[in-house]
Formats: structure tokens, C-alpha cells, sequence
């Protein structure tokens, strides 16, 4: 029986008294889970189907407000629908050059707040806790049991950074590992080293990038202007700038840089190799995946295509990251150009990304 589910009258049980009571929720049916009765808050901003990224604190130093701060980048937070049991809608809209989609970033005090409505448009789950305690995890635990009923495609794990003396990395890790999270540090110890060929987004930016990265269930496809050669400066290593002076909502910018990273990860371009060395690596599976790459961009932008095109794109990148360093810039020119090619480009276009070019 999913959450949010009519309530089984005939089969209802009192609680566990190890939880507390609250007016959302009844012990029911014969799988003994918690399931939600319809609460009269959040409706009005659940009534138009708005998907939205439940943000929850179990930190006792930083709050789900806060963390809003960080993505919307502005310190003035007006909530879309303020609700008298303490649960606020902060209204976002994602723009990128792929898509756009209005949801809301629904900060909830406790889980005991999550109304019916709030559950059917949870499609992201992100979560603050303290790591400089030993127990800091034991309060995130609780919220489990709702995750594994929403089993939204984002989870995230969210703490200042890792502690030696309270939650460890490997601690941390394992945790999310085992439940599906990503874990995040907003200050990590450890930044990326610059010239890594697969620099990782740390902090509020990877969050960003994270929600960038799901199809929402009310996401509108941009038409196909453009798109091909978005797509190929994200496969060359050129910067997708969300929020760029094409964008005509009034979004705030992020305070993370000169811009946020298309969702697709970066593949740097080569340097100091030759044409004939980038033809040189031939892999029959490499020239059928930039097929398929062409023809899920080039095709009908729809919900489907999409999909498959961010996990045809995450499967190219995880073959390339087993590849010897030097290896994975050659690989890294031959897909962004043999994929222009494949889509009709124009060769001369593609002279500024080759690798015997200075930069």
C-alpha cells in the first residue's frame, strides 16, 4: 500500500507507542506501514501537481532554510504558501538550455509534518545532518521509511563536512551506499585537484546540479535551437551556465562561481596530440554509442529521449573514467567530434575544440 493511499478502516491498529502521535498519519493495513490521512495544509500549494524537493534538517546548527538560501543564492526567502504547522514552499524555477520546470522546495520541520499532498510530489529528498556527532545519522535513519516508499530518483545527504571525531567518511559513505544517498559536504577538507579530467562538483553547486540533473514530472523540453551543439560543448568541455542572460525568469544567481556546470559532467579536450593519433583508437561500441547519442538528440525532444540521453551519457563517461589518464583526452575529443559529425555538423566548426590547437 503506497503512501498517501486510501486508509484501509477495516484493518487499522493503534500505533507502535515508540512513535509518536500525529493527526497525519494511521497504522494500517495488513504490510503494518504508516500511511497519511489527507491534512488540510499544503494543499493549496500541492492543488496544481508542483513537483517538489523535500529539504529536511536533522542539525540542530543548520536548517532546511538555510540550506534554501544556499541553492536559491539569496538570504531573503519569501515561502509561496506559509503553513501554520511550520512546513514553507519556496517556489524555483530550473532553467538550463535543456529544460525548464517550476517546483518547490518544501522545507519540513519533522516527518510528522508530511501531509498526503507534500508525499505525491516529493521527487527529490535532501537532508541536513551533524557529523560532528557519533549519532548524527541515527536521526536521518527515521526518515527511511518514507524515502523507501517515495523512491525519489534524487537523495542527498548533506553535512558541513565529514568528522574524524563524530561521522567519517567511510562511515558516511557506507551509509549512503546502503540507502541510496549521495552525500555532500558544503565546505569538503579535500577539493578536487584542477586537473583532474573529471573534476567532481562539491558543495551547494553538486546539490544544484544534482536537481538540474532529474526530470521533473512537469518538465517543459526547450526546442531543438541549439541544442546539438549544447550538448557537444558538454561532451568538449565547455561550461553549461544555468541561469544565463538567456534565461527571462528572474531566478537568483548562484554565489558558486561564473556559473553552475551543465548536469552533464565536463570531458576536457585534449592537448598536445594530433588528429591522427584520436583516429587511432577505434572502438566499434564507441561509434554505435555516438549513434545512438545523435540520434536521441537530433529526435523528437520528449520525456523518454531524455532520459535515456542522461543515462546513455553516464554509461560513455563511466567506460571513459577507466581509461589511463592520457587516454581519457583522446577519448574525450573523438566523442565530441565524431558525435558533430554524426549529427551533420560541419567539420570546419569543430576546429576550435581540436587538440592540436593552443588553448
Amino acid at each position: 500500500m503506497p503512501f498517501g493511499g486510501p486508509l484501509l478502516s477495516s484493518f487499522c491498529h493503534p500505533p507502535p507507542h515508540s512513535l509518536p502521535p500525529a493527526r497525519w498519519w494511521r497504522w494500517c493495513g495488513p504490510e503494518r506501514k504508516w500511511l497519511w490521512e489527507r491534512g488540510e495544509s499544503g494543499k493549496a500549494a500541492m492543488a496544481a501537481g508542483v513537483p517538489c524537493a523535500l529539504v529536511a534538517s536533522c542539525s540542530s546548527t543548520f536548517t532546511g532554510d538555510r540550506l534554501v538560501q544556499h541553492i536559491l543564492g539569496t538570504e531573503d526567502l519569501a515561502a509561496d504558501t506559509p503553513a501554520n504547522n511550520g512546513v514553507r514552499f519556496y517556489p524555483w524555477t530550473i532553467d538550463n538550455k535543456y529544460y525548464s520546470a517550476d517546483i518547490n522546495l518544501c522545507v519540513v520541520p519533522n516527518r510528522f509534518l508530511v501531509t498526503a499532498e507534500i508525499a505525491e510530489a516529493v521527487q527529490a529528498f535532501i537532508v541536513c545532518f551533524d557529523s560532528t556527532q557519533k549519532s548524527g545519522l541515527d536521526s536521518v535513519s527515521s526518515w527511511l521509511p518514507l524515502t523507501e516508499e517515495w523512491l525519489p530518483e534524487v537523495m542527498i545527504l548533506v553535512c558541513d563536512r565529514v568528522s574524524e571525531n563524530g561521522v567519517n567518511r567511510p562511515k558516511a559513505q557506507e551509509w549512503c551506499i546502503q540507502h541510496g544517498f549521495e552525500l555532500v559536504e558544503l565546505n569538503p577538507e579535500e577539493l578536487p585537484e584542477e586537473d583532474d579530467d573529471f573534476p567532481e562538483s562539491t558543495g551547494v553547486k553538486r546539490i544544484i546540479q544534482a536537481l538540474n540533473a532529474n526530470v521533473w514530472s512537469n518538465v517543459v523540453m526547450k526546442s531543438e535551437r541549439n541544442q546539438s551543439f549544447g550538448l557537444l560543448s558538454s561532451l568538449a568541455g565547455a561550461n553549461c551556465n544555468i541561469g544565463s542572460t538567456e534565461n527571462h525568469h528572474t531566478e537568483p544567481h548562484l554565489p558558486v562561481g561564473d556559473g553552475t556546470e551543465c548536469c552533464f559532467d565536463r570531458l576536457d579536450s585534449a592537448s598536445n596530440t594530433t588528429d591522427s593519433q584520436v583516429d587511432s583508437i577505434v572502438d566499434p561500441m564507441l561509434d554505435l554509442d555516438i549513434q545512438e547519442l545523435a540520434s536521441l538528440t537530433t529526435g523528437g525532444g520528449n520525456l523518454e529521449n531524455f532520459e535515456r540521453l542522461f543515462s546513455k551519457l553516464k554509461e560513455m563517461k563511466d567506460k571513459a573514467a577507466t581509461l589511463p589518464h592520457e587516454q581519457r583526452k583522446l577519448h574525450a575529443e573523438k566523442v565530441a567530434k565524431a558525435f558533430w559529425m554524426a549529427i551533420g555538423g560541419d567539420r570546419d566548426e569543430i576546429e576550435g575544440i581540436s587538440s592540436d590547437e593552443e588553448n
